[in-house]
């Protein structure tokens, strides 16, 4: 027969287990559903990638060419607009930077090479020759960025996105209104209007392409339940063995 001590032992044991399957099994009623909801919530895919980080580059670059334009421009109306084009891209990089930080995304830092060759250029000229090159640079690169940000708006699964796409349309509509408003134009440098899929080596190719086949950054809801009942099922049991022990 075994001492009384060595019986209440086992049984605290007993009891011990039992007490923390429970809690693992409450846990899991509390934690897993609310994992079940919140993945599904980032659906990032190289579209979205494509708009965050074409949105945060144009801010990179366009605000210094701005603040370029405000003080060197030769015309009033695009010291006007510079200043305007600068001011507002500071929002909508605030814009981009809290929507990545959101995400769960990583920006870049630094203009692209392309872009540091223009702020050179426009720092390197000065009157009629400096508006004309700000105008040009400027509207040409709006003019790629406007249909990445519709082919994301149209297909991105994100809200945050979304939004952000809905809010750089904006900006950059109003942005290409005002450059035209200087006069300095020249349509016939303008690449000609196509539709996206003639366009396979743009912004636009990038966008579309990751709509359809980019790799997505959330976790099934399927899978999260299924992981979550089955883990329900393991605990119920492993509980009822032990409890039947006892």
């Amino acid at each position: 027969m075994a001492p009384l001590d060595s019986v209440r032992r086992r049984r605290g044991h007993r009891t011990h287990r039992v007490a923390v399957l429970l809690v693992t099994f409450l846990a899991g009623l509390v934690v897993l559903p609310g994992m079940a909801v919140a993945a599904p919530g980032v659906q990032l895919n190289a579209a979205d990638m494509t708009l965050l980080n074409g949105v945060r580059l144009a801010g990179l670059w366009e605000m210094p060419a701005g603040t370029m334009a405000a003080e060197k421009g030769q015309s009033a109306r695009v010291r006007e607009v510079g200043a305007e084009i600068a001011r507002q891209h500071g929002v909508l990089d605030e814009l981009v930077v809290q929507a990545a930080n959101k995400l769960g995304a990583t920006l870049p830092t630094d203009p692209t090479t392309e872009q540091k060759g223009w702020l050179t250029e426009m720092q390197n000229a000065s009157g009629a020759q400096f508006d004309q090159i700000f105008v040009t640079r400027l509207r040409l690169a709006h003019g790629k960025i406007f249909p990445v940000i519709g082919a994301v708006r149209a297909s991105t699964r994100d809200n945050t996105v979304r939004k952000l796409a809905d809010e750089a349309n904006k900006f950059v509509g109003d942005h290409m209104a005002m450059l035209e408003s200087t006069g300095l134009v020249r349509w016939q440098q303008m690449p000609p209007a196509a539709i996206p899929a003639a366009q396979n080596d743009s912004l636009v190719a990038a966008a579309q392409a990751g709509a359809a086949s980019g790799p997505s950054v959330g976790v099934s809801t399927t899978v999260v339940w299924a992981v979550f009942l089955l883990a329900l099922g393991a605990g119920g049991y492993a509980t009822w063995r032990v409890m039947r022990r006892s």
